[in-house]
């Protein structure tokens, strides 16, 4: 789904933006260039990125005790 129609940036690459390493709206403003214009998807950008972290912290934990 589009989140950026400024810039035309979907909600797949924001979490792709975090799977490579952003950890906030900051960076992924910085590598996309969402929420830089308007302004508009920003609340929903940092929902995205923070889902994003959380799923990432989730699977990390989960493969922590697989290995363990």
């Amino acid at each position: 789904m589009y989140v950026c129609l400024c810039k035309g940036i979907t909600d797949t690459q924001i979490r792709a933006a975090v799977q490579d390493g952003a950890s906030s709206l900051r960076e992924v403003n910085r590598n996309l260039g969402v929420a830089s214009q308007c302004g508009k998807c920003g609340i929903m950008a940092k929902e995205i990125v923070q889902e994003s972290l959380n799923d990432l912290a989730e699977r990390d934990e989960q493969l922590f005790y697989a290995v363990s």
